[in-house]
């Protein structure tokens, strides 16, 4: 989740500013080419820096001038998937944690199950430095380890064969990291309910789960199933993914939950969450039969729950199934789990810290109206089941692919409650929300994700995709829920999932995607009347970039018609600078009319 609305300059808050700077200086830099002899291809560069303008704001300009960042070889071992690490597939997981709130430490271990994908005597699995690792233990005695910043390296006393299944275990203890404001940054919170009483929650997207558990940290290898053990002083419970099997009360006062994950499972999605929790449940009818429904909220907030809860979660999970296909952990159940912190994707165990009320904290990050009409919370990081937990980016530079379909899951909650105007209404909304300020793909292999336009310009770029190419809504339907098979709880590539919508649509949208995801500059659509004649292209920073655009005369009816970025004639009699209409309602792009 992680996503924040922004105060500064959007395309649309900004747009005051550019028709009084930008796009005077496009429109006068324009006019001196024009009457300037200068090559075509010069021509062509200078008009798409220009065109620029259209689509960034003065942070945006703010933001060239910097410079890139320097990555470190901590950034490396933390990003890159080295032989070390890929040469053992992680299967299973014990992670058994005991939390001590007074001093808030943790201790424990997390027993690794694998099976080797080479020979191998060396490994690497992830640790924060600030927390200890006691011993690793393998066939019941320490093994040698090292530590180089957040990864460790083990040595085991021999050969461990291609193909063989076998297995090690860590000890660990320490102060994990603190979050200052989780949860965009991560680590453990601290705080107290109402009454007094410690409540305590993880998060720990981006920064990965070994801020606070060893593991092997890297989003492209998810464990097949996992046993979660949490120890907590008495009174209170924890909360963490998959069902809840047995619950332990221990010598000294304390007591063991011990949860299941039956599901594949992503290392950042593993939470801790500690109250004296009050419990009620609910049941779905699905397309997979019975989903269990369970919620764990602070006593003090059971009623406003069971209103807040029963108005959004049924609904949600009828628009999600029908646009995305059932929901994927119908084995592990669907909970909702009061935190706080305001939200996060927990698989199984989504994290709710919304307040009981309606919108993003009860604003509306699209500004129409629609996104009052329900729990932001619990619509976006409900979707994330289907995006981030059952599909997954191998990468966190591509984190787009959690992000944008979530976004856009909130618009398809829209048109599956009030409409497909009110939805369109929606996405058009969410762009003040888009800086472009950089390209929403991140660097590869140093574990950083891209611009935070990859929610909104995200969404946009998909319904812009939908208007453009799949209008009819049963089929856009069917593509959406074969997306979720395709992929179904495995990790993936921004290659792939572009490889996918060509196929099912049989063109060639990588010029599209690229143009939206690996550049910050949106796509300039350029009309030109000149003698008589009226002619229209593409200007972009990717070759080949191609759009069907809608064109009318005003209060007529659209026209789709191809273009790339060679200029082409529009044959619309009568047609002219006045009245022509371009549909940016339903694409999000610059438009320049000369």
């Amino acid at each position: 989740m992680r996503l924040q609305t922004y105060a500064g300059f959007g395309a649309v808050a900004s747009w005051a500013l550019l028709r009084s700077s930008g796009l005077a200086a496009f429109r006068l830099g324009w006019r001196s080419l024009s009457r300037t002899p200068i090559p075509s291809a010069v021509r062509s560069t200078f008009l798409l820096l220009l065109a620029g303008l259209l689509s960034c704001s003065l942070g945006a300009s703010a933001q060239l001038l910097r410079p890139k960042p320097a990555f470190t070889r901590a950034d490396s071992l933390r990003g890159t998937l080295t032989p070390l690490r890929t040469c053992y597939d992680i299967t299973y997981y014990h992670l058994n944690v005991k939390l001590d709130v007074a001093n808030k430490s943790i201790s424990g271990s997390n027993l690794f199950h694998f099976t080797a994908t080479q020979d191998f005597t060396r490994l690497q699995f992830d640790l924060f430095a600030n927390l200890k690792v006691d011993k690793v233990e393998y066939q019941g005695k320490s093994v040698p380890y090292t530590r180089e910043a957040n990864a460790v390296f083990v040595t085991f006393p021999a050969p461990i064969q291609k193909g063989s299944r076998a297995e090690f275990r860590v000890f660990y203890s320490g102060q994990p990291v603190v979050a200052k404001n989780a949860p965009w940054d991560g680590g453990f919170v601290f705080t107290q309910d109402s009454k007094g009483k410690p409540w305590v929650a993880t998060a720990c997207q981006g920064v990965g789960a070994s801020i606070w558990w060893p593991t092997k940290d890297h989003q492209a290898d998810e464990v097949d199933s996992m046993l979660i053990s949490v120890t907590v002083p008495k009174g209170l419970k924890d909360i963490s993914n998959g069902r809840l099997r047995k619950i332990t009360s221990l010598k000294g006062g304390a007591t063991r939950f011990d949860w299941f994950v039956s599901n594949p499972i992503n290392n950042y999605d593993v939470a801790l969450n500690v109250a004296d929790y009050a419990h009620f449940t609910d049941e779905y009818a699905g397309e997979k039969g019975k989903l269990t429904l369970d919620y764990w909220v602070l006593p003090e907030n059971l009623a406003k729950a069971k209103t807040q809860f029963s108005a959004n979660v049924k609904p949600m999970l009828k628009a999600m199934e029908n646009w995305f296909g059932p929901y994927p952990f119908y084995e592990d159940g669907f909970k909702l789990i009061e935190t706080p912190h305001l939200g996060m994707e927990h698989q199984s165990a989504v994290a709710y810290g919304n307040k009981y009320q309606n919108g993003y904290l009860g604003t509306d990050r699209s500004a129409t109206g629609w996104g009052l009409k329900w729990d932001f919370i619990i619509i976006h990081e409900s979707g994330h089941e289907w995006f981030g937990n059952s599909i997954t980016s191998k990468d966190i530079a591509d984190m787009w692919i959690h992000e944008s379909f979530t976004t856009y899951s909130e618009a398809l909650f829209v048109e599956s409650q009030f409409g497909k105007p009110a939805a369109q209404q929606y996405i058009h909304g969410q762009r003040r929300n888009i800086r472009n300020v950089g390209p929403i793909i991140g660097p590869y292999e140093v574990n950083r994700e891209g611009s935070s336009d990859m929610y909104d310009k995200g969404s946009n770029l998909l319904h812009m995709i939908r208007t453009a190419y799949v209008p009819d809504d049963a089929k856009w339907r069917e593509l959406l829920r074969g997306l979720s098979t395709t992929f179904y709880h495995q990790t993936v590539t921004t290659d792939q999932i572009i490889a996918y919508f060509n196929k099912q649509t049989g063109q060639n949208l990588t010029p599209i995607f690229d143009q939206y995801l690996r550049h910050s500059a949106l796509p300039t659509l350029e009309v030109r009347f000149a003698g008589g004649k009226t002619e229209a292209r593409w200007i972009a920073n990717v070759p080949g970039f191609a759009l069907p655009i809608r064109l009318r005369l005003k209060g007529g009816e659209y026209r789709t018609l191809p273009l790339t970025t060679s200029f082409q004639p529009i044959n619309m009699p009568g047609l002219t600078k006045d009245n022509l209409e371009v549909d940016t309602e339903n694409y999000y792009i610059g438009v320049l009319v000369e």
